[in-house]
């Protein structure tokens, strides 16, 4: 639903990353760019909005000026809405779909 709701404000490369093997911290990473950072700061309050009208509420929401990278943390799943440049220069895909699994959260 995270992933549908950017798309719908034009968020640019969505990936979305299961992380539940290598991490008890959340399942699934939702990934996306924007154009400006206010163009994120729109994403991400968009999604913020969609979602608590579910009925899902963020654990987590970054409150100040964007400066290239938001947050919203669901518990299960964590949304980052990124300039290209800070995507690009953090690379979390990379260091994700890397990391190895972590044998104490294998069923």
């Amino acid at each position: 639903m995270i992933a549908r709701i950017a798309d719908d404000m034009k968020a640019q490369r969505i990936e979305t990353i299961d992380v539940r093997k290598k991490t008890a911290v959340t399942s699934r990473m939702v990934i996306v760019s924007g154009t400006s950072d206010t163009h994120i700061r729109a994403i991400t309050e968009n999604v913020y909005d969609k979602m608590r009208e579910e009925g899902i509420r963020a654990n987590r929401k970054d409150p100040g000026p964007s400066k290239g990278w938001l947050l919203l943390d669901f518990g299960d799943v964590i949304f980052h809405a990124m300039l290209e440049e800070k995507r690009q220069f953090y690379d979390l895909e990379t260091l994700w779909n890397t990391a190895q699994t972590n044998p104490d959260l294998i069923d």
